[in-house]
């Protein structure tokens, strides 16, 4: 690997592990070089200004707000890119279809001509959705609620055909095969519920924000999965 391209892929490494101090140990199993080799690459990064720190020993970390120029890709990056971003646009609300598109526009228009034919003739293929069902809230305004931290009325049918009403905190969208799922917090249940998206019988959007931070909530949510599990 060149030096140029080593120094990007650290990079990489420690914008993916976000505030986590990653060590040079670990920096250099999955770059497949020496230790030493990382720790003169972090010395030169540092030396240019990128906002790393840490030490030998502890490990590093990339300071927030570090970003490099857009869209420089590898092979591998554009085809994941376009798979997911295929796999949302045969899955996905209208306006998350079309930005799914948009996106693959914008890859394809961007990055160097070698790569464009991943994007226009991709080798890898999301499975079409033959089977979704339909969606019975306003997805776009679901995810805004979720952006926003506000509150959601839903009156709901389980299963069964029962039906309630309830006022939830919706915090995550989960996209399976031919359903979506609200994950959110429920004010009757005083607790975490899943909600599909194709049993719900009305929903109205609340200015009124969650006392909650979505994060903690999230992190809530995760913990009550592991419990579950």
């Amino acid at each position: 690997m060149r030096k140029a391209d080593r120094l990007f892929q650290i990079i990489q490494i420690l914008r993916r592990r976000q505030r986590a101090p990653m060590t040079a140990e670990a920096i250099a199993a999955e770059l497949e070089t020496s230790r030493r080799s990382v720790y003169r690459d972090i010395a030169v990064l540092i030396g240019q200004r990128v906002p790393i720190r840490g030490e030998a020993g502890i490990g590093y970390v990339l300071d927030g707000g570090f970003d490099l120029p857009p869209l420089m890709l590898t092979a591998d990056e554009v085809e994941a890119a376009v798979l997911g971003a295929s796999w949302v646009a045969s899955r996905g609300d209208p306006a998350l279809a079309t930005a799914a598109r948009d996106l693959m526009a914008k890859i394809a228009a961007t990055v160097p001509e070698r790569l464009r034919p991943m994007v226009l003739e991709p080798g890898l293929l999301a499975t079409p959705a033959w089977r979704n069902a339909q969606d019975r809230i306003d997805m776009a305004a679901l995810r805004q609620a979720i952006r926003g931290g506000r509150k959601v009325d839903l009156r709901y049918a389980d299963e069964q055909g029962r039906v309630s009403e309830r006022t939830v905190w919706p915090i995550a969208i989960g996209y399976l095969d031919a359903t979506r799922l609200v994950v959110a917090w429920c004010e009757l249940r005083e607790g975490f519920r899943h909600f599909r998206t194709d049993r719900i019988e009305r929903a109205t959007f609340l200015d009124e924000r969650y006392p909650a931070r979505h994060a903690a909530l999230k992190a809530q949510w995760r913990k009550s999965l592991e419990k579950s599990a």
